[in-house]
């Protein structure tokens, strides 16, 4: 078995000359056995910006309360993120993977004032029908507690997992009693400006229409974030995780509904188009035993 290598960085790095970089490697190919490189990256004893963590409490829609939101850790996360896909050793393309499923754990609210040591290293490859999809694991902690962890999965298409078939499903009913909220056509913008993610898929319709939208769609972890901030006040008190599904685009601007139902152990929600049908995003919150 490889070894780890951890490479401890001394400051986050610029994100720009990062997205440069993924437009140079756009080309890389995977070959036939694609391998993930045994590496990973480190920050150490980072001081969180007021500004920065007001910005986001402002674009995503938390109140403040003097914990951090439990997505924020990964605006931390992000520019590690890239640093290990843009590795020469690192098989597929940054640009044009999906982020497909997002699972956080936070094992106890984190206070504004703590410093915090961030590390990211890849999990697991898997070969799918509709390509080769793999996880990027996260763990936070500060003074040797871990306190926040996550893993985000990731596909590379490769062009599979159609069907000339049409299925017969069901048609599904339109909720009922979701709220309805209204998407600006800047999120993406503004989102990106505080998260450092300026994919062009995010910003204009002009931009993401080069690479085949037709128009702007709003990030993953923007509409996670958003769903969570209406959830705060329901977060258990102990433990939880909070694991989510991205499903269809969400293109921007755009009316959605957000629909919330409590389970027995837990809270199940989902963002829906404005017909209340079409899925953007499925999650699920668990407390965790200990």
């Amino acid at each position: 078995m490889t070894e780890l290598a951890i490479r401890d960085l001394r400051n986050a790095p610029s994100m720009l000359p990062l997205f440069a970089k993924a437009v140079i490697r756009a080309g890389v190919k995977p070959g036939k056995n694609p391998e993930l490189p045994a590496i990973g990256a480190r920050l150490s004893d980072l001081v969180l910006d007021p500004k920065h963590l007001a910005a986001y409490r402002k674009v995503c829609g938390f109140n403040s309360k003097g914990t951090l939101p439990i997505t924020y850790p990964h605006m931390h996360a992000h520019p590690l993120f890239m640093t290990l896909l843009l590795d020469e050793r690192f098989p597929f393309p940054a640009m044009g993977l999906v982020h497909v499923r997002n699972r956080i754990t936070q094992f106890r609210p984190i206070q504004e004032r703590e410093q915090l040591d961030v590390e990211c290293r890849f999990g697991a490859l898997e070969k799918r029908e509709s390509g080769y999809e793999f996880s990027i694991l996260t763990s936070v902690s500060t003074a040797g507690e871990q306190v926040w962890e996550s893993e985000s999965f990731m596909l590379f298409r490769t062009g599979g997992g159609g069907s000339s078939k049409k299925k017969d499903t069901p048609q599904a009913e339109p909720v009922t009693g979701a709220k309805e909220w209204s998407v600006p056509g800047d999120v993406g913008r503004r989102y990106g400006a505080v998260s450092g993610d300026r994919n062009p898929i995010h910003l204009y319709p002009l931009t993401a229409k080069l690479f085949g939208f037709k128009r702007q769609i709003a990030h993953g972890m923007w509409s996670k974030a958003r769903c969570l901030a209406e959830l705060e006040a329901q977060f258990p008190q102990t433990a939880f995780s909070v694991d989510v599904s991205f499903k269809l685009p969400l293109f921007i601007p755009a009316k959605v509904k957000f629909a919330q139902q409590e389970v027995a152990d837990g809270m199940d929600f989902r963002l829906l188009g404005a017909d209340g049908i079409k899925p953007h995003l499925a999650g699920e919150i668990r407390t965790i035993e200990n």
